[in-house]
């Protein structure tokens, strides 16, 4: 076992891991953050994206102890101090930009990683930065209208 500390979500965590913990299963069944999802295990589908020290990584392909020292940043996180949804979140509802759900978490985080990158990113510089992320039910129209919304609402 590994002694791993790590910021999540503002909080300073410490635990025990094994080498071989994933850090989705570390966020998800250590900590009890489900808002990352696992939806492949192999890096394909983007469901478990989370930021770490600000920038996007796939949490399945990253190992708990490589966090360590780091800042993560995972769904529940982005929402505001209040529990109200953050500015992607809330443009995600209004712009009808998720059916099942599952795909959105990851959706979310990346699109805030792309917004951080380019504030104004057009139609298809978003579908360009999505295409780690699969979605089975939307089509991504109303993704892609969901993150324009947001990067408008971002200034």
């Amino acid at each position: 076992m590994i002694e791993i500390s790590m910021e999540v979500n503002g909080r300073e965590v410490t635990d025990q891991v094994e080498g071989r913990t994933l850090l989705v299963h570390f966020l998800r069944d250590q900590l009890g953050l489900t808002g990352t999802h696992v939806g492949c295990d192999t890096s394909q589908c983007g469901a478990c994206v989370v930021h770490v020290d600000g920038r996007a990584v796939k949490a399945c392909a990253v190992f708990a102890a490589e966090a360590d020292g780091r800042q993560v940043t995972t769904i529940e996180g982005m929402a505001g101090d209040d529990g109200s949804l953050g500015v992607i979140q809330q443009a995600f509802q209004d712009h009808h930009g998720l059916q099942c759900g599952f795909c959105t978490p990851g959706m979310v985080m990346s699109a805030a990683d792309l917004l951080r990158q380019n504030s104004n990113p057009d139609e298809d510089e978003i579908r360009e930065y999505l295409e780690g992320n699969l979605c089975r039910c939307t089509g991504y129209h109303n993704i892609v209208k969901s993150i324009r919304a947001a990067a408008a609402a971002m200034g």
